[in-house]
């Protein structure tokens, strides 16, 4: 059985996975908007896969013998300058995720916890692909511009991504 001081820490994740989850769906909303379907699939199927995360930990809990207690989400941004500022955002917010899945892992080494230690290594390993992958958007956004044809052509790649 894991600690009370680690599953109120995964818990507190799981929110943190759903609120990401929420995040995605407003950047493709907004994308929507703007007539980027490619761009609003992307955030569509990032937002599936952050929702994956949050029942991983769900299912982590459970399997351990422990209480899963949800927690309010709250609003996530709605409004963004452009495609490129979204992906900033993403950016910047992977970050902070990646903050979190450290800071759990920090105390499943204190508490001693195997289980949770390897579990908590996927996620490591996938913070690392996510924060590469809105990097390099963000390194072609800035070869291309957020106007015309590029934009267009990126648009169109991104609505290629399979989901996981």
């Amino acid at each position: 059985m894991m600690s009370k001081k680690l599953e109120d820490a995964i818990n507190e994740q799981i929110k943190n996975e759903f609120f990401s989850g929420y995040l995605y769906l407003s950047m493709a909303a907004q994308s929507e908007e703007m007539n980027l379907p490619g761009v609003a699939h992307w955030f569509k199927v990032q937002a599936k896969e952050e929702q994956e995360h949050g029942m991983k930990f769900y299912d982590f809990i459970n399997d351990r013998g422990g209480r899963v207690l949800l927690k309010a989400i709250e609003q996530p941004e709605t409004e963004f300058k452009n495609v490129l500022d979204m992906f900033n955002k993403t950016l910047e917010h992977e970050k902070l995720v990646t903050s979190m899945i450290n800071n759990l892992y920090e105390i499943a080494l204190k508490e001693k916890d195997y289980p949770a230690q390897i579990m908590l290594q996927w996620f490591i390993d996938e913070q690392v692909e996510e924060e590469k992958n809105a990097s390099d958007i963000i390194a072609i956004l800035k070869m291309i511009g957020d106007k015309g044809h590029g934009l267009h052509m990126l648009d169109r790649d991104l609505g290629k991504r399979e989901e996981d």
